[in-house]
């Protein structure tokens, strides 16, 4: 079963389990998500409860699908139902960092430079086509998705919060594209694929175009939470129990890539927190107060997939990253 079939489950309004009421009333509002975005982008339920995931981790997103299956629709709506500051940027070969992350400017008035602000100073920021720019570009974001702030010229200006850098790239184009580095993609939460609609899917999109839709007019979506319901969902997830045996199975399945033959690269001691914090919030998200084994299964693929590289003889027969996480989840052992 794929990531984007298990993250398309509904997510309940509220659990069985006692929580405060902040976490309740987050949980039902996020949970509203799904049906305000869908007012605008039809079939990618999945791709939003990966977005609402990283929001609660404060986590960043890789996009990955081919174009025109509206990843930057789909960014855009999710800003608005949230009440979020949403900017792009198209990144090209010619893009500079100060383009990214804002410059000093001479302010002849006052015989100062002033720093003025880039794009990268938003809640949610969408990086398009993020390997079509070069490595120096590129790296202009490292410290601003770690440190969640921007030096210049030794000073250093903070980010809002929340902040997610949402990324795409395109998965069958590579001319002119310039791979992210792995201690990039590291620092990624989670890649999810963006798939091409179903043929229901996709007659209901041509039909709403036919109505007169127009994707640049989203005054149809309503802010259904916010930054409040972020935040008390944050603490929720935080907070969460975890077993013992949980960790120790997380850990298991990271170590295990590492002893992967099919791969040169396992996932890394980073991989293994994400792994289980993004497990957490999809257990909050499901009602829940614990987290289970199939909560670290549902989330395995989308946060290791990433981190992990295959080793070119392995490649060549056609074995795929997923692929090789499906076999590490089925050999290593699960708790009871």
């Amino acid at each position: 079963m794929s990531d984007e079939t298990v993250l398309d489950t509904a997510m309940p309004g509220m659990g069985a389990a006692a929580r405060p009421a902040g976490a309740a009333e987050a949980r039902q509002g996020l949970a509203a998500l799904r049906g305000e975005v869908a007012k605008a982008v039809v079939g990618q339920d999945a791709v939003v409860t990966g977005l609402v995931i990283a929001l609660l981790c404060r986590g960043h997103v890789l996009l990955e699908g081919v174009p025109g299956v509206a990843k930057t629709l789909l960014v855009r709506t999710l800003s608005r139902a949230l009440d979020l500051e949403f900017k792009r940027v198209q990144f090209t070969p010619d893009l500079m960092p100060g383009d990214v992350t804002g410059s000093l400017v001479f302010d002849a008035r006052a015989s100062e430079f002033e720093f003025r602000r880039g794009p990268v100073f938003a809640n949610l920021l969408l990086a398009d086509e993020i390997n079509r720019t070069p490595p120096k570009t590129q790296a202009s974001l490292l410290e601003a998705m770690e440190e969640r702030q921007v030096s210049v010229d030794g000073t250093s200006y903070a980010l809002p919060d929340p902040f997610v850098v949402c990324a795409t790239q395109n998965p069958i184009e590579y001319e002119g594209t310039y791979p992210l580095p792995e201690a990039q993609l590291d620092r990624f939460l989670l890649k999810l694929t963006v798939p091409l609609p179903t043929r229901e899917e996709e007659i209901g999109v041509v039909q709403r175009h036919a109505l007169g839709f127009d994707p640049r007019d989203l005054a149809d979506i309503n802010p259904v939470a916010g930054v409040t319901e972020l935040n008390a969902g944050r603490d929720a997830v935080r907070t969460l129990h975890v077993d013992p045996k949980i960790i120790a199975y997380v850990v298991d399945l990271c170590r295990a890539t590492r002893e992967s033959p099919s791969l040169q690269l396992g996932a890394s001691p980073r991989g293994a927190t994400a792994l289980l914090n993004t497990a957490r919030a999809w257990a909050w998200l499901s009602g829940r107060d614990y987290v289970t084994p199939d909560d670290v299964k549902a989330l395995a693929r989308p946060t290791l997939r990433h981190r992990v590289q295959l080793r070119p003889e392995a490649e060549l027969e056609g074995a795929t990253s997923d692929g090789v996480l499906d076999g590490v989840l089925a050999t290593v052992p699960t708790p009871r």
